[in-house]
């Protein structure tokens, strides 16, 4: 058997095209590997050969999702790979999710095995997780050279049709994927150890782990509403005409804080939407369709709300990481509570 051929996915940061301002890059192909294409080639040890690095842009990959599959699936196609691998993505949201994209998109339309690794909190990963392999990797570049420690193993398996074993042993994403084999001891000894060992306080490790749901306590009904300074807040993208913040249209980086004071109306001249979830021709249309400053206005007139805050707080819901979205909220919590908002309205798309 000759050399394993790869074709590798990576975005316009990792190749040294630039940052956030070459974002729009579209997909371009060269021979060889490129940026940490060199670490994974270091790690293969001539048993696999990257014959060609694939590099687009993560906005362009994000808003122009089927052209862009489209043209590197193409392109992919072109080398005749044995595998495909992209990233690692580490907590880059956008890049995780085209990471998830691209591999998902080849594994079904070429049949190929693919890879890519992720921070577990990376929203491609959940996205992801179930169709393809997904290394587990650190929250940033610096855990590069850790992650391609990991992906290199598992690759060759991959490319080789060997027998994965279980994510805790190939250290990948756990896929929800439940398989039969035989165990050393029958269930229900393996399930009495395990009650003594939970009655006792020592640790265990449970055969099917169950799902986390975050739960919030929803807090009483504010008792004189028409005293009350309310708040808007949105995650759907609505922000001041040209995106001063350069909010980003999927897997926001940021949020933005917005002085509307003076303002009775959001029109299209004056705001727009950010957000690359959904159609924005109506939102761009009439701004209050997803932030309504207009009706806020009027129950402010009407006395039926104290007053309406000052500032409003925006950034986009799509694709955005979980704990990016918990962390804008723990900001922005702090300063309506400085501000002494006495309630909320976050209104989404």
């Amino acid at each position: 058997m000759g050399k394993i051929k790869v074709v590798h996915y990576i975005n316009q940061f990792f190749a040294g095209i630039g940052g956030e301002e070459k974002a729009d890059y579209k997909p371009e192909i060269r021979k060889g590997f490129v940026g940490p294409g060199m670490a994974l080639n270091a790690g293969f040890k001539g048993e696999v050969e990257i014959v060609a690095t694939i590099i687009c842009g993560d906005s362009y990959f994000n808003e122009n999702i089927e052209e862009a599959k489209a043209e590197i699936i193409k392109m992919v196609k072109s080398y005749n790979p044995d595998m495909f691998i992209a990233g690692p993505a580490f907590n880059a949201g956008r890049y995780g999710v085209a990471c998830g994209t691209i591999a998902d998109a080849v594994y079904k339309e070429l049949g190929i095995p693919v890879l890519t690794g992720m921070y577990v909190e990376n929203p491609g990963a959940d996205m992801f997780k179930k169709s393809i392999y997904i290394v587990s990797t650190k929250n940033s570049a610096a855990g590069m050279r850790d992650a391609v420690k990991k992906m290199v193993p598992l690759a060759l398996k991959l490319a080789k049709g060997e027998e994965i074993g279980m994510p805790e042993e190939e250290e990948y994403i756990p896929r929800g994927i439940r398989k039969n084999y035989f165990a050393e001891e029958r269930g229900s000894a393996r399930a009495v150890d395990m009650m003594i060992k939970k009655l006792k306080g020592e640790e265990f490790t449970t055969e099917f782990p169950m799902p986390k749901f975050d739960r919030v306590k929803p807090n009483p009904p504010i008792k004189d509403i028409a005293h009350a300074k309310i708040a808007l807040v949105t995650s759907g993208g609505i922000v001041p005409k040209g995106n001063p913040d350069h909010i980003e249209s999927s897997s926001a980086s940021k949020y933005g804080k917005y002085d509307i004071e003076g303002v009775n109306d959001l029109t299209s001249e004056t705001y727009q939407t950010a957000h690359g979830g959904y159609d924005p021709v109506y939102a761009n249309d009439d701004p209050d369709r997803v932030l309504p400053v207009d009706i806020m206005r009027d129950l402010e007139r009407e006395g039926k709300i104290g007053s309406l805050h000052r500032y409003y707080y925006a950034t986009v819901g799509n694709g955005t990481a979980v704990a990016n979205a918990k962390k804008y909220a723990a900001n922005i919590a702090k300063d309506l509570v400085a501000d002494k908002v006495d309630a909320v309205i976050l209104t989404s798309t």
